[in-house]
Protein backbone atom coordinates (compact mmCIF):
# COMPACT_ATOMS: atom_id res chain seq x y z
CA UNK A 1 0.00 0.00 0.00
CA UNK A 2 0.95 3.48 -0.58
CA UNK A 3 0.06 6.69 0.61
CA UNK A 4 -1.02 10.12 -1.19
CA UNK A 5 -0.77 13.83 0.81
CA UNK A 6 -0.87 16.69 -0.06
CA UNK A 7 -0.90 20.38 0.53
CA UNK A 8 -4.10 22.38 -0.51
CA UNK A 9 -3.60 25.98 -1.75
CA UNK A 10 -0.90 25.84 -4.55
CA UNK A 11 -1.40 22.16 -5.72
CA UNK A 12 -5.15 22.35 -5.65
CA UNK A 13 -6.41 25.08 -5.22
CA UNK A 14 -4.88 28.88 -6.15
CA UNK A 15 -5.89 30.56 -3.01
CA UNK A 16 -4.52 32.60 -0.28
CA UNK A 17 -7.53 31.95 2.19
CA UNK A 18 -6.08 33.98 5.32
CA UNK A 19 -4.58 36.98 2.67
CA UNK A 20 -8.07 36.94 1.06
CA UNK A 21 -10.11 37.02 4.83
CA UNK A 22 -8.14 39.51 5.70
CA UNK A 23 -8.66 41.95 2.46
CA UNK A 24 -12.38 41.31 3.12
CA UNK A 25 -13.23 42.15 6.48
CA UNK A 26 -10.12 44.73 7.68
CA UNK A 27 -9.96 47.85 5.61
CA UNK A 28 -6.31 47.77 3.65
CA UNK A 29 -6.07 44.63 4.65
CA UNK A 30 -4.25 43.50 1.64
CA UNK A 31 -1.26 45.69 2.77
CA UNK A 32 -2.27 44.92 6.78
CA UNK A 33 -1.62 41.39 5.80
CA UNK A 34 1.43 41.62 3.66
CA UNK A 35 2.97 43.41 6.64
CA UNK A 36 2.31 41.01 9.22
CA UNK A 37 3.29 38.00 6.89
CA UNK A 38 6.92 39.48 6.14
CA UNK A 39 7.11 39.95 10.04
CA UNK A 40 6.22 36.29 10.26
CA UNK A 41 8.80 35.70 7.65
CA UNK A 42 11.03 37.42 10.01
CA UNK A 43 10.28 35.92 12.97
CA UNK A 44 10.13 32.28 11.55
CA UNK A 45 13.22 32.85 9.54
CA UNK A 46 15.92 35.65 10.79
CA UNK A 47 14.72 35.82 14.78
CA UNK A 48 14.41 32.45 15.32
CA UNK A 49 11.35 33.39 18.24
CA UNK A 50 10.79 30.23 20.37
CA UNK A 51 7.82 28.76 20.16
CA UNK A 52 7.17 30.47 16.98
CA UNK A 53 7.04 28.91 13.38
CA UNK A 54 6.44 29.64 10.06
CA UNK A 55 2.72 29.61 9.36
CA UNK A 56 1.89 31.29 12.48
CA UNK A 57 0.80 34.55 10.76
CA UNK A 58 -3.06 32.81 10.91
CA UNK A 59 -2.59 33.48 14.57
CA UNK A 60 -1.47 36.86 14.88
CA UNK A 61 -4.28 37.81 12.20
CA UNK A 62 -7.22 36.01 14.39
CA UNK A 63 -7.59 38.99 17.27
CA UNK A 64 -7.85 41.54 14.24
CA UNK A 65 -10.50 39.57 12.17
CA UNK A 66 -12.81 39.50 15.42
CA UNK A 67 -12.79 43.08 15.95
CA UNK A 68 -13.46 43.33 12.70
CA UNK A 69 -16.31 40.94 13.05
CA UNK A 70 -15.38 38.02 11.21
CA UNK A 71 -17.59 34.96 12.87
CA UNK A 72 -17.30 31.38 11.68
CA UNK A 73 -20.01 31.32 9.53
CA UNK A 74 -18.82 34.34 7.97
CA UNK A 75 -15.86 32.78 7.41
CA UNK A 76 -17.16 29.98 5.97
CA UNK A 77 -19.23 31.35 3.57
CA UNK A 78 -16.89 34.09 2.33
CA UNK A 79 -14.54 30.86 1.70
CA UNK A 80 -17.34 28.44 -0.13
CA UNK A 81 -18.24 32.02 -2.35
CA UNK A 82 -14.39 32.43 -3.31
CA UNK A 83 -12.59 29.18 -4.10
CA UNK A 84 -10.52 28.95 -6.73
CA UNK A 85 -9.14 25.71 -8.18
CA UNK A 86 -6.97 24.66 -10.14
CA UNK A 87 -7.26 23.26 -13.63
CA UNK A 88 -8.10 19.17 -12.97
CA UNK A 89 -8.15 19.37 -9.35
CA UNK A 90 -11.34 17.88 -8.80
CA UNK A 91 -10.16 14.92 -11.06
CA UNK A 92 -7.27 14.56 -9.70
CA UNK A 93 -8.52 14.14 -5.80
CA UNK A 94 -11.07 12.03 -7.16
CA UNK A 95 -8.36 9.57 -9.24
CA UNK A 96 -6.15 9.60 -6.24
CA UNK A 97 -8.44 8.96 -3.35
CA UNK A 98 -9.66 5.75 -6.13
CA UNK A 99 -6.03 4.24 -6.13
CA UNK A 100 -5.13 4.54 -2.75
CA UNK A 101 -5.49 6.72 0.75
CA UNK A 102 -4.79 10.07 0.00
CA UNK A 103 -5.11 12.97 2.37
CA UNK A 104 -5.00 17.05 2.56
CA UNK A 105 -2.72 18.78 5.05
CA UNK A 106 -3.06 22.15 4.98
CA UNK A 107 -2.39 25.06 7.10
CA UNK A 108 -5.36 26.76 6.32
CA UNK A 109 -8.26 27.70 8.23
CA UNK A 110 -10.68 24.27 8.78
CA UNK A 111 -13.49 27.10 7.34
CA UNK A 112 -11.76 27.02 4.33
CA UNK A 113 -10.80 23.79 4.00
CA UNK A 114 -14.08 22.33 4.79
CA UNK A 115 -15.76 24.78 1.97
CA UNK A 116 -12.94 23.15 -0.23
CA UNK A 117 -13.84 19.39 0.37
CA UNK A 118 -17.47 20.48 0.10
CA UNK A 119 -16.92 21.60 -3.11
CA UNK A 120 -14.75 18.97 -4.50
CA UNK A 121 -16.07 16.11 -3.02
CA UNK A 122 -12.75 15.12 -1.27
CA UNK A 123 -13.73 14.20 2.61
CA UNK A 124 -13.29 16.46 5.32
CA UNK A 125 -12.41 13.29 7.41
CA UNK A 126 -9.08 12.91 5.71
CA UNK A 127 -7.67 16.61 5.82
CA UNK A 128 -5.36 18.38 8.43
CA UNK A 129 -5.66 21.97 9.30
CA UNK A 130 -5.62 25.05 11.46
CA UNK A 131 -8.23 24.67 14.04
CA UNK A 132 -10.20 27.65 15.37
CA UNK A 133 -13.73 28.75 16.55
CA UNK A 134 -13.34 32.60 16.02
CA UNK A 135 -16.92 32.67 17.67
CA UNK A 136 -15.74 31.08 21.06
CA UNK A 137 -13.53 33.97 21.80
CA UNK A 138 -15.10 37.04 23.43
CA UNK A 139 -13.67 40.98 22.69
CA UNK A 140 -14.64 43.44 24.90
CA UNK A 141 -15.61 46.89 23.20
CA UNK A 142 -12.35 48.91 24.30
CA UNK A 143 -10.04 45.97 22.88
CA UNK A 144 -11.97 45.49 19.86
CA UNK A 145 -11.51 49.81 19.33
CA UNK A 146 -8.08 49.01 20.60
CA UNK A 147 -7.38 46.52 17.85
CA UNK A 148 -8.92 48.66 15.03
CA UNK A 149 -6.36 51.37 15.85
CA UNK A 150 -4.10 49.03 15.77
CA UNK A 151 -4.92 47.69 12.36
CA UNK A 152 -4.63 51.22 11.38
CA UNK A 153 -1.16 51.79 12.73
CA UNK A 154 0.31 48.71 11.17
CA UNK A 155 -1.50 49.20 7.49
CA UNK A 156 0.75 52.77 7.58
CA UNK A 157 4.33 51.00 8.69
CA UNK A 158 7.03 50.36 5.78
CA UNK A 159 6.61 46.68 4.01
CA UNK A 160 9.92 44.83 5.45
CA UNK A 161 12.86 44.06 3.67
CA UNK A 162 14.72 40.42 4.37
CA UNK A 163 18.24 40.85 2.59
CA UNK A 164 18.61 37.15 1.36
CA UNK A 165 20.87 36.29 3.52
CA UNK A 166 20.39 37.39 6.95
CA UNK A 167 20.60 35.76 10.02
CA UNK A 168 19.97 38.26 12.48
CA UNK A 169 17.83 41.23 13.16
CA UNK A 170 20.85 43.54 13.11
CA UNK A 171 21.03 42.24 9.33
CA UNK A 172 17.84 44.71 8.68
CA UNK A 173 17.97 48.07 7.98
CA UNK A 174 17.23 50.35 10.75
CA UNK A 175 14.05 51.37 9.89
CA UNK A 176 13.11 47.81 9.00
CA UNK A 177 14.25 46.84 13.13
CA UNK A 178 12.06 49.25 14.25
CA UNK A 179 9.11 48.47 12.66
CA UNK A 180 9.80 44.34 14.15
CA UNK A 181 10.18 46.23 17.15
CA UNK A 182 7.05 47.84 17.58
CA UNK A 183 5.00 44.57 16.17
CA UNK A 184 6.87 43.15 18.95
CA UNK A 185 5.44 45.53 21.06
CA UNK A 186 1.84 44.89 19.70
CA UNK A 187 1.35 41.68 19.58
CA UNK A 188 3.46 40.57 22.58
CA UNK A 189 3.24 43.01 25.13
CA UNK A 190 -0.32 44.54 24.03
CA UNK A 191 -2.76 42.14 22.37
CA UNK A 192 -1.57 39.71 24.52
CA UNK A 193 -2.37 41.19 27.79
CA UNK A 194 -6.03 41.53 25.97
CA UNK A 195 -8.83 39.04 26.10
CA UNK A 196 -7.85 38.47 22.75
CA UNK A 197 -4.81 37.09 23.29
CA UNK A 198 -6.18 33.76 24.23
CA UNK A 199 -6.28 33.15 20.33
CA UNK A 200 -2.42 34.18 19.88
CA UNK A 201 -1.55 31.22 22.97
CA UNK A 202 -4.65 29.32 22.13
CA UNK A 203 -4.50 28.88 18.25
CA UNK A 204 -1.98 26.40 16.84
CA UNK A 205 -1.72 26.86 13.12
CA UNK A 206 -0.71 23.40 11.31
CA UNK A 207 3.02 25.05 10.12
CA UNK A 208 6.16 22.70 9.24
CA UNK A 209 6.20 20.68 11.98
CA UNK A 210 2.54 19.76 12.04
CA UNK A 211 2.20 18.66 8.56
CA UNK A 212 5.27 16.21 9.03
CA UNK A 213 3.62 15.19 12.24
CA UNK A 214 0.80 15.04 10.50
CA UNK A 215 2.75 12.86 7.64
CA UNK A 216 3.68 10.33 10.56
CA UNK A 217 0.52 9.85 11.70
CA UNK A 218 -1.22 8.71 8.75
CA UNK A 219 1.81 6.69 7.37
CA UNK A 220 1.77 5.24 11.37
CA UNK A 221 -2.85 4.71 10.80
CA UNK A 222 -2.23 3.05 7.96
CA UNK A 223 0.95 0.79 9.13
CA UNK A 224 3.19 2.09 5.66
CA UNK A 225 6.82 2.95 5.60
CA UNK A 226 7.71 6.57 4.33
CA UNK A 227 9.14 5.66 1.65
CA UNK A 228 5.70 4.70 0.49
CA UNK A 229 4.82 8.09 0.67
CA UNK A 230 4.40 10.62 -1.69
CA UNK A 231 4.18 13.99 -0.59
CA UNK A 232 3.12 17.23 -2.82
CA UNK A 233 3.88 20.48 -1.66
CA UNK A 234 4.61 24.40 -2.76
CA UNK A 235 5.73 26.29 -0.20
CA UNK A 236 7.72 26.96 3.27
CA UNK A 237 5.16 25.09 5.68
CA UNK A 238 6.00 22.03 3.72
CA UNK A 239 9.71 22.18 4.03
CA UNK A 240 9.51 19.94 7.04
CA UNK A 241 7.44 17.34 5.32
CA UNK A 242 9.50 16.82 2.36
CA UNK A 243 12.53 16.67 4.68
CA UNK A 244 10.52 13.89 6.32
CA UNK A 245 9.60 12.43 3.49
CA UNK A 246 12.69 12.00 1.50
CA UNK A 247 14.81 10.84 4.10
CA UNK A 248 12.41 7.89 4.76
CA UNK A 249 12.85 7.14 0.98
CA UNK A 250 9.30 8.57 0.23
CA UNK A 251 8.82 10.60 -3.02
CA UNK A 252 8.79 14.46 -2.56
CA UNK A 253 6.94 17.31 -5.43
CA UNK A 254 7.44 20.67 -5.75
CA UNK A 255 3.95 21.54 -7.65
CA UNK A 256 3.99 25.17 -8.62
CA UNK A 257 6.45 26.46 -5.79
CA UNK A 258 8.42 28.63 -4.55
CA UNK A 259 12.27 28.67 -3.67
CA UNK A 260 11.93 26.93 -0.64
CA UNK A 261 9.75 23.87 -1.74
CA UNK A 262 11.80 23.21 -5.35
CA UNK A 263 14.77 23.86 -3.28
CA UNK A 264 13.72 21.02 -0.97
CA UNK A 265 11.85 18.50 -3.16
CA UNK A 266 13.59 15.73 -5.50
CA UNK A 267 10.72 16.58 -8.34
CA UNK A 268 9.29 20.14 -9.45
CA UNK A 269 6.13 20.80 -11.27
CA UNK A 270 5.50 23.98 -12.78
CA UNK A 271 1.66 23.37 -14.42
CA UNK A 272 -1.35 25.09 -15.45
CA UNK A 273 -3.43 21.53 -14.56
CA UNK A 274 -2.98 19.02 -11.79
CA UNK A 275 -3.00 15.98 -14.33
CA UNK A 276 0.35 15.79 -14.16
CA UNK A 277 0.25 15.10 -10.58
CA UNK A 278 -2.85 12.35 -11.14
CA UNK A 279 -0.17 10.73 -13.40
CA UNK A 280 2.85 10.75 -10.95
CA UNK A 281 0.67 9.62 -8.30
CA UNK A 282 -0.54 6.60 -10.66
CA UNK A 283 2.98 5.62 -11.05
CA UNK A 284 4.03 5.98 -7.58
CA UNK A 285 1.26 3.69 -6.94
CA UNK A 286 2.36 1.22 -9.01
CA UNK A 287 6.17 1.07 -8.88
CA UNK A 288 7.14 3.20 -5.98
CA UNK A 289 9.67 6.17 -6.28
CA UNK A 290 12.04 4.87 -8.79
CA UNK A 291 9.35 4.34 -11.42
CA UNK A 292 8.26 7.83 -10.45
CA UNK A 293 11.83 8.77 -11.04
CA UNK A 294 12.91 6.70 -14.31
CA UNK A 295 9.76 8.75 -16.27
CA UNK A 296 10.74 12.23 -15.17
CA UNK A 297 14.35 11.85 -15.91
CA UNK A 298 12.76 10.14 -19.31
CA UNK A 299 9.66 12.56 -19.59
CA UNK A 300 7.84 12.14 -23.22
CA UNK A 301 4.16 11.55 -24.08
CA UNK A 302 5.71 8.18 -24.83
CA UNK A 303 6.92 7.52 -21.60
CA UNK A 304 3.97 8.58 -19.99
CA UNK A 305 1.87 6.17 -22.04
CA UNK A 306 3.98 2.92 -21.24
CA UNK A 307 4.14 4.14 -17.24
CA UNK A 308 0.67 5.40 -16.48
CA UNK A 309 -3.20 4.32 -16.63
CA UNK A 310 -4.13 5.09 -20.15
CA UNK A 311 -6.88 7.66 -19.96
CA UNK A 312 -4.50 9.66 -18.44
CA UNK A 313 -1.77 9.40 -20.83
CA UNK A 314 -4.69 10.40 -23.26
CA UNK A 315 -5.62 13.43 -21.05
CA UNK A 316 -2.24 14.82 -20.74
CA UNK A 317 -2.27 15.00 -24.84
CA UNK A 318 -5.31 16.61 -24.98
CA UNK A 319 -4.30 19.46 -22.42
CA UNK A 320 -1.38 19.98 -23.60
Amino acid sequence: MRVFVTDCEGPISKNDNAFELVSHYIPGGDRFFTIVSRYDDVLADVVKRPGYKAGDTLRLILPFLKAYGATDEGMRKFSARNILLVSGAIETLKYVLEIMPSFIVSTSYEHYINALCEATGFPFSNTYCTKVKIDEYELKDFEAERIRELALEIREMPIIEIPRDAKSLDDLSSSDIAVVRRLDEIFWSEISKMSAGRMLREVNPVGGYEKANAVKEISSNFKVELSDVIYVGDSITDVESFRLVRSGGGLTVSFNGNAYAVREAEIAVLSKHTIIISILADVFNKGGKEAVMNLVENWSLSATEKSCNALLANKLKNIF
